[in-house]
Formats: C-alpha cells, structure tokens, sequence
C-alpha cells in the first residue's frame, strides 16, 4: 500500500497534458513495482485509448468481488443477450448460457474476451453502464485521476481514456492488493468447451521474467501492453500504448524493463536521468542487449 501511495504522489509530480483528445504516437512509463518510484516516463500523462487493458480495471473489481464474498469462483453467470452480442474478442456464448467465474476470469486474461467482460460487469452491477460509473469511482480512488470508463471490455468508446501513468497505478493496485490472483495473469492458455484458447501476451515467461499482465488493441489506440518482470529481488511495472505493430510494442518494453531491472540491480540508488538516456538511445536503435524474443503475433486484442 505504501508504493502504491508514493507511485501515485510520483506520478503526480509529473504533471498533466493539455490535449482533450487522446494523442498520436506512444505512450510509455516503467516504475519500481516495491518502491513506487517512476524509473522511466515519456508522455506518461498524455490521454490514450486503453481497449482491452480497459479489463484490468474489471478484473481489480472482480477480485474484490471475490474477496469481499460477493462472488465466488463458482458461482454461475448468466450470459445476457447485451453479453452475447458484443463484438470479438470473444468466446462466443448464447444468451442464456452460463458461465463461472473462474472461466470467465481466465477468459478476460487470456483470451480478452469481450462477453465475458459483460457477464461480470452485469454480475456487480444492474447494467454495463452502471459498472463502468463504478470502475471510474475505483479509478479515482487509486489515484487515477485522468481516466474514465464507458464500459468493461475496453471497445471503442471515444470519452473512454486513460494515460500510461494512470495504468502504472492500476497494474500496481492489481499487483499489491491482489496478490493471490495474480498468478493467473501468467496463464498461456486455457480451455473452454472443448477449445484451448493461446495467450496474446507473447512475452510471458521470458528471459526477463516476465509474468503478467495485459495487451490490447483496437484501431484507435494501437497497439498497448501493461506488463511486470521480475529479477531477483527486484520488480517493474511498464506500461506502453500507441504502437503500429505488436512486434515494435513488445520490442520497446522488453528494452524498457531489462534496462530499468538491470540498472536496479547494479545501482541501488538510480540515477534517472541516466537509465532515461540508455532506454531512449535503445529504443533509438543503438546498440543495446536485449532479452526480447518475439513469438509470431497478427492483430491481437
């Protein structure tokens, strides 16, 4: 809760942007996942498009569903028609299907499947809407102050935004205060009606430690990942939005958290500036190594 608290007030100090709509080009940030502390920032402040990281904030209320004993892995959804009309990603259930809470869960991390998301906004609230009032209010009380949602999978919504230094928060406020569940955000795949569905994060399990957490995509935003890597005793969060091609998104970051882990375990106390200057002049294409090895990727959600 502490890092959480000082990753907000660090955040903060970073200051606002002045664009009403969300911006062009990429987005990133990389904190320390324990101390809070911003290790890398570029345009972190400048409203983004989150698509499908959108589920990161249905997740964080599910989980507290959870805790709270308001659900249960097994309890059975319903699938509403609303539910079972949305566009892909999905996994395609009929109105009046069932579907639990466990699969459900796995579906959103694993496959970003859209009716799921549905199912599980109508499940803690009496509509869509009505949980997207809720993910905001969620928002603003971890501290993410320039985000707003309009609904619970992340579709095109154009007053539905967010900023890299607002998803930082989420990602950490997933990571800390739901440390039980986050294993299932290293899951590759899962199986559901007698399909196995593969993950999108390509980066899990990496030579970095990668673990966690999520992409999305849509034609407005790009292409976005929040994701954590672990080395030792140390831990990043990064976040980066905008990208044209899932590979040069899932380059950027590898970089961005291998540098930042290796500047963290060489230099207890950082010199940002530095680690900001060896970050930008690899992803400039200077010579650097990388423990980035990317799998085939198309468009992915």
């Amino acid at each position: 809760m502490n890092a959480l608290k000082t990753l907000c007030i660090a955040l903060l100090s970073l200051g606002y942007a002045t664009a009403a709509n969300a911006a062009g080009g990429t987005s990133s940030i990389v904190i320390d996942a324990q101390s809070g502390n911003v290790l890398y920032a570029d345009k972190a402040e400048e409203l983004r498009y989150p698509a499908s990281l959108t589920k990161l904030m249905t997740l964080y209320i599910t989980f507290n569903a959870l805790e709270t004993g308001k659900l249960k892995f097994s309890d059975k959804l319903k699938v509403s028609s609303t539910a079972a009309s949305r566009s892909p990603s999905k996994l395609g259930m009929p109105a009046g299907s069932y579907i639990d809470v466990k699969t459900a869960v796995e579906a959103l991390i694993v496959k970003s499947a859209n009716d799921c998301a549905t199912v599980l906004a109508e499940a803690l609230s009496p509509s869509e809407a009505e949980f997207a009032k809720l993910m905001t209010k969620t928002a603003r009380k971890l501290g993410m102050y320039r985000t707003t949602f309009k609904n619970a999978s992340g579709l095109p919504n154009s007053a539905q935004k967010t900023t890299a230094k607002d998803l930082a928060i989420l990602g950490a406020a997933v990571y800390h205060h739901f440390p039980q569940y986050y294993h299932l955000f290293s899951l590759n795949e899962f199986q559901y009606n007698g399909m196995t569905y593969k993950t999108h994060n390509y980066l899990l399990n990496d030579s970095l430690g990668t673990d966690g957490m999520k992409t999305g995509y849509t034609a407005a935003s790009g292409f976005n990942i929040l994701t954590s890597a672990r080395q030792g005793n140390y831990r990043v969060i990064a976040v980066t939005l905008g990208h044209k091609k899932v590979k040069e998104r899932d380059e950027n970051i590898s970089k961005m958290m291998e540098i930042s882990l290796n500047y963290m375990q060489k230099n207890p106390n950082i010199n940002t500036a530095s680690l900001r200057s060896a970050i930008n002049s690899s992803l400039r294409g200077e010579k650097t190594k990388t423990a980035y090895n990317h799998a085939s990727a198309g468009y992915r959600r």
